[in-house]
């Protein structure tokens, strides 16, 4: 799910209200943050009565955490179509830097800010649901990298968990200074600085 350009009413109209609803969320969520958006916000653009809100979701937390598996998947979906064309390992672990740089490309209604799930948890409290979805997409993430580095170095399984971890922040900070600066150069350079990494492997 992306948060693209709002689509006319009528189209909007003719899909699900759970798709409508999510998608509405999606932009209004990355664009104006978790506490700047109300529920009555999400179901004008999403042009569904308050009512059908509720029949899907119990919560606007409910509503929440569903946004953010939907940004997990994306970004899935975003790393799968890079991995299609990966034919070394090497080309496999900067795919995942890609995805991000791809994520970062996407159109966004304000402009892009940096990592969603980043942004929604630093506004959720301790202990929310929503805290515990982005910690498992950075694990995997983190696992992603991991399973590639492997077949990079299947002779050497014990240098793998730790330049994962090392990839994976760099990674991290990558997106945190790209959201600041508004576009995927910082990502970019994550990846050449990845590339020479695992090249002197």
């Amino acid at each position: 799910m992306t948060e693209k350009q709002t689509a006319p009413a009528a189209t909007r109209a003719r899909r699900p209200a759970r798709e409508a609803l999510l998608e509405a969320a999606a932009r209004r969520f990355y664009s104006t943050g978790l506490t700047g958006t109300g529920i009555d916000t999400i179901t004008a653009e999403a042009g569904v009565a308050k009512k059908s809100l509720y029949n899907n979701f119990s919560s606007k937390a409910e509503l929440v955490t569903a946004y953010l598996y939907a940004r997990h998947e994306e970004w899935l979906g975003l790393y799968r179509s890079r991995l299609e064309t990966a034919t070394t390992p090497e080309e496999r672990i900067l795919a995942v830097f890609d995805a991000y740089a791809d994520h970062a490309d996407l159109e966004y209604e304000n402009g892009f800010r940096g990592c969603g799930l980043l942004n929604a948890a630093a506004e959720l409290t301790a202990g929310d649901p929503g805290r515990a979805v982005v910690r498992r997409h950075k694990e995997d993430v983190e696992s992603l990298l991991s399973g590639h580095l492997a077949e990079l170095l299947p002779d050497a399984p014990g240098r793998v968990p730790l330049l994962a971890r090392h990839l994976a922040f760099l990674l991290e900070g990558s997106m945190a200074r790209a959201g600041l600066e508004g576009d995927d150069s910082c990502i970019l350079e994550a990846r050449r600085i990845a590339a020479t990494l695992i090249g002197n492997l």
